[in-house]
């Protein structure tokens, strides 16, 4: 009776597409938001291609503000490149310059991109604060921004990028009532910013990249203004 037992069949690996953790989407927000701003890193450009000439073929009225982990000088050509895909105004943030709905700003290279209230009404800021998640522009401090000046009229997208760089600042926008959308994992090129922010049960929606723009373009449209 003490014949061993027969050792469990080993696990079949499972195709990488199933994240490690289950995603758990959250609702909508139910107010329009005021303002749409992108995270990404490494795959980052291609995705900010695809995304941004649909999006923008949709004539959205928010200003749109993006942090993209890259050097000065890069920074730059990804700002040119953006406006010549999507024929709409695209350029580096400017330090005090007031955002204009219909426009796409990018943080430099070597700064933080935030917002803030000025004396007018809201304003970009950059800031040579002290690198977050080894990166500065980092995601982080400009989501922490969108949540303080914008609350539930906040809009934040995730897209490729490894790291974690981003979780922070879409809790606190989630907090405030915001939405965050994020790139799935099969057409990310890395699941790192994404996985995390997925994962954590942040997201309204996780979709393939070919799709974000439509899902933002919903929800920048319909929603209720008051």
């Amino acid at each position: 009776g003490n014949a061993p037992k027969a050792a469990a069949p080993a696990p079949v690996a499972s195709p990488t597409v199933v994240p490690s953790a289950p995603i758990a989407l959250r609702p909508n927000g139910q107010i329009r938001p005021d303002i749409i701003a992108i995270g990404s890193s490494t795959g980052g450009p291609q995705a900010l291609s695809a995304v941004l000439k649909e999006l923008c073929a949709e004539k959205l009225s928010q200003p749109i503000i993006i942090t993209q982990h890259m050097p000065p000088t890069f920074t730059t050509i990804l700002a040119e490149h953006l406006q010549r895909a999507t024929s709409v105004p695209c350029a580096e943030a400017v330090s005090g310059e007031a955002l204009a709905g219909g426009r796409m700003y990018v943080a430099p290279g070597d700064h933080h991109l935030v917002v803030e209230q000025g004396p007018g009404g809201l304003r970009l800021r950059l800031t040579r604060d002290s690198a977050e998640n080894f990166c500065r522009p980092s995601v982080d401090p400009m989501l922490r921004s969108v949540a303080r000046c914008y609350g539930r009229r906040g809009l934040a997208v995730i897209l490729t990028g490894m790291g974690s760089d981003g979780l922070a600042g879409c809790r606190e926008l989630v907090a405030a009532g915001g939405t965050v959308i994020a790139q799935d994992q099969a057409t990310s090129v890395v699941w790192g910013m994404l996985g995390a922010v997925a994962t954590a049960g942040l997201c309204s929606a996780v979709e393939p990249v070919s799709r974000i723009a439509a899902r933002v373009a919903a929800l920048a449209k319909g929603g209720k203004t008051a």
